[in-house]
């Protein structure tokens, strides 16, 4: 029975990606081609992206498939959905980031489950030390990262303007008292496909 709902969701997802763009633009919105500020080339790139992703979260769980939904505009990632486990949102983010052309990731994906404030106060408390870090160092453009904390493991992800401003993130996450891990997901300026100019 579940293999049957896959591949009905499956053919349905196919059948979706073969929407032609003049009618109902790369995402089915109902925007034409002719309205959308960016570039054809832009909205291609957009779509492959976008499939990308989704394919590859599949591969890591099928269940992704319903559950976790993305779309990306001009570079820009934003997933949302429900999962089960914490880990697995950031986990998920990494995987965007670590998507060639990424340019930044919105994760509005919500957990199912129990809630624990006072691991949730200890998460919050390490985050705002990062951040508060970032900020002070002049070394460091902070509105470049965003900052995730789950049972004092930090995921960090953004984009570095050099290898020193990246290895001055993770040193500053290392420094930070009762840290478990840096997990690090920081794309250089000059490996983004998109630039501006």
């Amino acid at each position: 029975m579940k293999s049957r709902i896959f591949l009905i969701s499956l053919f349905f997802l196919i059948l979706s990606g073969c929407i032609g763009i003049s009618s109902k633009g790369v995402f089915g919105t109902g925007v034409s081609v002719a309205f959308d500020p960016r570039s054809l080339g832009t909205q291609i790139d957009d779509s492959v992206m976008q499939k990308n992703l989704t394919a590859r979260l599949v591969l890591r769980d099928k269940a992704y498939l319903l559950s976790v939904k993305t779309k990306v505009l001009d570079g820009r990632i934003f997933l949302t959905g429900k999962i089960e486990d914490p880990e697995e949102k950031l986990q998920i983010t990494k995987l965007a980031w670590e998507t060639k052309g990424t340019r930044s990731v919105r994760n509005d994906i919500t957990i199912k489950e129990d809630f624990n404030f006072k691991q949730s106060a200890k998460d919050l408390l390490i985050t705002s030390q990062l951040r508060t870090a970032l900020i002070f160092n002049k070394k460091i453009k902070a509105t470049n990262y965003q900052i995730d904390t789950y049972k004092k493991k930090i995921f960090i992800y953004g984009i570095a303007h050099t290898t020193d401003e990246r290895k001055e993130v993770i040193t500053e996450a290392k420094e930070i008292l009762d840290v478990k891990d840096v997990i690090a997901s920081i794309v250089l300026v000059e490996d983004l496909r998109i630039q501006k100019n």
